[in-house]
């Protein structure tokens, strides 16, 4: 275990450090608004009673989360780097139903010397959950974190503004995730657009080590047995140094590599989508796999967080 591990953050109750916006701020009043109201008039407690519109798909459970496939069956569609400027290109995955409505998006990026097929395991396996995925290929397989940042972004702009899927979309529920230098690239588009509403860095590689400036809530992945990007060099400073105020969490995978989040795995899976869920759909009940804070396990050395979440 590492120095840190025995310093987790003490359980408390976080304020989000920007402001609901949009769509979502209006729900958020009406749903204060009809508990009043129920408080205070008889008869009208189902009032209090109103679902969050995100919701999406049936209520989890650990074996839903760990399952290889959800709910949703899904479609995917090539996107050429020729028909694009900014990145690389690369595959959407989304629900094949639209008898939901839309759904939040995620723009996955893969490492240094990496195209997309490293991290496509992650687009169906999150889109069957409930969210259009597109896993991209970046302009150069030797670009920096900020250039990755910056497509991971421009990815975001085509598939909200000009994809075949955009009708599919909720263009104010977005994030990013990203691989090794995808992974410090995430940090940096999450720094460039704070409206993002996840951000979750695999294995992570940047030169920068501190990100005060986020306000993207943020779950830092790291490996045990990572030489490339040491967890006491990367995750773990990118971590501590993240707002207190914030919603973050650090997971450091037990027995893993730096390449671990390169092939199907279930830890990742899991506490992707638990966050990604939480906090693109504000759907409270992911909350259950995120708090209390998960304990070390087989696949976990650590997990350190701040709960509940705002």
């Amino acid at each position: 275990m590492h120095p840190l591990s025995d310093a987790r953050t003490p359980v408390r109750s976080r304020l989000r450090t920007r402001p609901r916006t949009g769509p979502r701020t209006l729900w958020a009043g009406a749903v204060t608004a009809a508990a009043l109201v129920a408080a205070l008039v008889p008869g009208t407690a189902g009032a209090q009673a109103a679902a969050n519109p995100y919701e999406r798909g049936p209520a989890p459970s650990v074996s839903s989360i760990e399952a290889a496939r959800g709910s949703y069956a899904v479609s995917q569609t090539s996107v050429s780097s020729l028909g694009v400027t900014g990145f690389g290109g690369g595959t959407v995955y989304y629900p094949t139903s639209t008898a939901d409505g839309t759904f939040g998006a995620v723009v996955i990026s893969p490492g240094f010397t990496a195209t997309q097929s490293s991290i496509s395991w992650l687009g169906p396996r999150l889109a069957s959950q409930g969210f259009v995925v597109f896993t991209i290929d970046t302009n150069s397989t030797l670009d920096q974190p900020d250039s990755r940042g910056r497509q991971l972004l421009a990815a975001l702009d085509y598939l909200t503004e000009r994809s075949s899927v955009r009708t599919r979309i909720d263009a104010t529920r977005l994030g990013v995730m990203g691989h090794s230098m995808g992974g410090g690239g995430t940090l940096e588009a999450a720094k460039s657009r704070p409206s993002l509403q996840a951000a979750i860095p695999l294995t992570g590689w940047n030169t920068d080590k501190s990100w005060p400036e986020l306000r993207t809530p943020t779950l830092v992945i790291g490996a045990d047995g990572d030489t490339v990007a040491p967890v006491a060099t990367h995750s773990e400073p990118f971590y501590t140094s993240l707002p207190s105020s914030l919603d973050k969490a650090y997971l450091e995978l037990n027995g893993a590599t730096h390449f671990t989040p390169n092939s199907s795995n279930t830890t990742i899976a899991k506490y992707s989508i638990s966050w990604l869920k939480r906090f693109i759909d504000d759907d409270t009940r992911y909350e259950q796999f995120l708090c209390p804070l998960p304990r070390p396990s087989v696949t976990i050395e650590e997990y350190r967080g701040n709960c509940p979440h705002s």
